[in-house]
């Protein structure tokens, strides 16, 4: 880890050169990861007309978790962190081009798109590990929680522009938002291949065998009270998450909503996360870790079961922005005590272990909501969800540790 000498002497965020390249290479490769996610389903939807397919392909990005997750997190503690995310970058630019380049030819298939999804969401899941276990080592301790907060400006942000431009772009022709996408596969490869500096401190347990070093990441996670609930209720929350995706699709399709307008409800959610990531240091200051999650829970729980009962896109959009307010005040929170409270040599299994929960249950929801929507509608799945989501937030308010829980404390002003 860094010296205390070092951090007082760091330079601040803003000029700090190696953050400013991994930060906006990843903004770039946000922008068209997420606008191609809203063209996928619409993609799908078109080709097949099946709710139950659109969830399946949807979902196979992140059900790659369930078997990468939990090796990616160990090899990233063994690998060349940097070397590792440019190959995966690299990969998932050469995967996405197939997309458009079958679309040209008229050869696309749903079998491609299941290989594509799944090999892309390998890559992705090897990525994303690699970078959050990187970040601690580009930027200071005392400067971590406001690089996630960044972080989480920046995606939000993203988000917000993301999620129109993919349906804006799909409704001029279907092959733009993938050809977007390989292209901000390669702005990251080449940030990255700039960025100086290491991405991880010495590796002692590099020597550990693939499974030993597998079971420590999990066992070590699973020691920590507070955490092991959080990371229980996240992949719970993630479970609706990913059913709830194509719930509020599928009812913006029953009320006649376009392309653009269905991108603009989502949007709509990117901008409520935006506002909360502003001000998430300040609530930060005067609200504890423990209130703010069960603020969160209790604000989705609320707020969700509204959508079967939103008479147009518009009042759909204001439902989804008052739902995501909270969100990135939790999550930066949350992830700021973890990366804290993780050595750096077991960093990647950690954050791999939580990825695998949280996006693992994800991927599952999204196949249970098609087949709820499928099997009852789409409002009754909302009210279902939406009771699900109570339970949630009676389980956290219930639990004295979540009640009682505050952040670490830093040694010097952000």
């Amino acid at each position: 880890m860094k010296s205390h000498k070092h951090e007082t002497n760091a330079p601040p965020l803003w000029r700090n050169h190696n953050y400013l390249l991994l930060q906006g290479g990843q903004i770039v490769s946000s922008i068209g990861t997420q606008q191609q996610f809203i063209a996928l389903s619409l993609l799908v939807l078109t080709l097949t007309g099946s709710v139950v397919q659109t969830g399946i392909v949807v979902s196979l990005n992140t059900i790659a978790v369930l078997v990468v997750s939990p090796l990616a997190g160990a090899l990233v503690d063994k690998w060349n962190r940097k070397w590792t995310m440019l190959i995966c970058d690299a990969g998932r630019m050469f995967l996405t081009l197939t997309i458009p380049l079958a679309l040209w030819f008229h050869a696309l298939t749903l079998l491609q798109l299941y290989a594509v999804v799944t090999l892309a969401g390998v890559l992705g899941t090897i990525f994303s590990v690699a970078n959050t276990a990187a970040l601690p080592n580009v930027v200071t301790r005392d400067q971590l929680p406001a690089a996630l907060s960044q972080s989480q400006a920046a995606y939000s942000s993203v988000r917000t522009f993301g999620s129109f431009l993919g349906g804006t772009l799909y409704s001029i022709g279907n092959v733009f938002p993938f050809l977007v996408n390989a292209v901000s596969f390669g702005v990251s490869v080449l940030s990255l291949s700039l960025i100086r500096g290491k991405f991880q401190s010495r590796r002692e347990g590099s020597s550990l065998p693939l499974h030993k070093a597998v079971a420590e990441g999990f066992a070590w996670l699973w020691k920590q009270p507070l955490l092991r609930f959080l990371t229980l209720v996240n992949g719970a929350d993630s479970l609706r998450y990913g059913a709830g995706y194509l719930v509020i699709l599928v009812l913006a399709r029953e009320l006649h909503t376009s392309s653009s307008g269905i991108g603009a409800i989502f949007t709509a959610a990117a901008v409520g996360a935006l506002l909360g990531n502003l001000v998430s240091n300040r609530v930060r200051r005067y609200v504890s870790f423990g209130k703010i999650a069960i603020s969160m829970l209790w604000l989705e729980a609320l707020m969700f079961p509204l959508y079967a009962f939103a008479p147009n896109a518009l009042v759909m959009g204001f439902i989804a922005a008052a739902e995501e307010f909270v969100g990135p005040i939790y999550t930066i929170s949350l992830d700021s005590y973890r990366l804290m409270s993780t050595p750096d040599s077991m960093r990647g299994r950690t954050s791999s272990t939580v990825q695998f929960v949280v996006q693992g249950a994800q991927s599952v929801g999204a196949i249970i909501g098609g087949l709820l929507i499928q099997g009852m509608g789409a409002k009754w799945s909302t009210l279902l969800l939406g009771g699900w989501l109570l339970l949630l937030a009676i389980a956290t308010t219930l639990n004295r540790q979540v009640r009682r829980a505050s952040l670490p404390v830093t040694s010097s002003a952000l």
